[in-house]
């Protein structure tokens, strides 16, 4: 029987010195408090751990499995507590959204990526309990965002990490409180670090209809010679990154828009499969999410690989793609709802799931 009890948290529960919280079936929870100020609760089973941050956007900070570190790297060896996107940048999975998300342009008023990457949670819990895929604990809580004439929801996600598993189920609800119709974008920023001569395998077709290279350049960075030549070459040929060689210069970021298809039970598949057959993925459900953005920076400060960061529009900001015609629509007291599953696999799955996607693509 399917059961589950939740732990409310407490902010004054998170201390210097971290204190374990929670034992279950192989599984641990504790929590700690950076030296920055910020929560951060540590989940972690016989593979590897995750480190969340329960009040600053749910996010999960870092990753790590099978003895490696999936998150990127980044100029931040700690979060810090800021709303500011570019002040604390580099966890591993970001909500982004809810009332936009993308590059703002000079006709936007929101922040780059929107409210939700560092939200300010008003409740956070700690899941403990089994299903029908085992052992888990896991992460939820609720962000209300609440503009007068405005805005009005309640963004919860959920994260869970299983016994013995490198696979991590996320999921999100944005709910809608106003007794009008809202618009709605998200995109799930998940950044894997990226691996000399890793192999990028996933179900979109290889081709210049189906993986775009977003040719506009953000106003945040500044592109060195060469780069618009590299753009032009991807365009016509993007298989050419499908193995991420050294020689490949990712600088200071190149942004791809992908079709993806989905296998009979909806699902579409995302890997870096390594040297050594193991891989780090993500699956998404285009139905829910029908746009793939795939975000690769390779710098001598920052080395990420957003191999699919899945979403419900480009990132080029609001008004950009309300002109498209991209943005989603909660009716009045309705539900947005995402499911993504992420981590890492060993070798034998990861052949598993490349046979998946061969097969979803023939």
């Amino acid at each position: 029987m399917p059961w589950q009890t939740e732990i409310n948290l407490q902010p004054y529960f998170f201390t210097d010195a971290e204190k374990t919280l929670a034992e279950f079936e192989g599984l641990t929870a504790s929590i700690f408090r950076y030296r920055t100020g910020v929560c951060a609760l540590r989940l972690s089973n016989q593979l590897g751990q995750l480190i969340l941050l329960p009040y600053q956007g749910q996010q999960i900070w870092d990753a790590q499995f099978y003895g490696r570190t999936l998150t990127m790297k980044s100029m931040f060896s700690e979060p810090y507590p800021t709303t500011d996107y570019l002040r604390t940048y580099g966890g591993f999975l970001l909500h982004c959204g809810a009332t936009a998300m993308g590059v703002p342009t000079e006709a936007d008023t929101h922040a780059l990526h929107g409210e939700l990457p560092n939200a300010a949670y008003q409740s956070a819990q700690l899941l403990i309990g089994q299903d029908e895929r085992g052992s888990y604990l896991g992460l939820t809580g609720e962000f209300r965002y609440t503009v007068a004439f405005s805005h009005n929801y309640i963004a919860q996600p959920w994260v869970k990490l299983y016994a013995n598993s490198g696979r991590i189920p996320v999921s999100l609800d944005v709910r809608n409180l106003k007794k009008s119709p809202m618009e709605v974008m998200y995109l799930a920023h998940v950044n894997f670090r990226p691996v000399d001569h890793g192999r990028l395998v996933y179900s979109a077709p290889c081709d210049p209809t189906h993986v775009r290279v977003r040719r506009s350049i953000p106003s945040h960075i500044s592109p060195p010679p060469g780069y618009r030549e590299l753009l032009e070459d991807l365009a016509i040929q993007p298989e050419k990154h499908n193995i991420l060689t050294p020689d490949l210069a990712f600088d200071p970021e190149v942004v791809f828009l992908i079709d993806y298809l989905a296998d009979a039970a909806g699902w579409a598949h995302t890997m870096q499969i390594h040297p050594d057959g193991s891989a780090d993925f993500i699956s998404h459900r285009p139905a829910q999410l029908d746009h793939g953005v795939r975000w690769i920076s390779r710098t001598a400060d920052q080395d990420a690989l957003g191999m699919n960061e899945p979403a419900t529009a480009e990132p080029e900001g609001y008004t950009a793609e309300k002109a498209k015609g991209n943005l989603k629509v909660i009716p009045a007291g309705g539900v947005f709802h995402i499911d993504l599953e992420l981590g890492a696999l060993p070798a034998e799955a990861a052949r598993e799931m490349e046979v998946m996607v061969t097969e979803i693509l023939s």
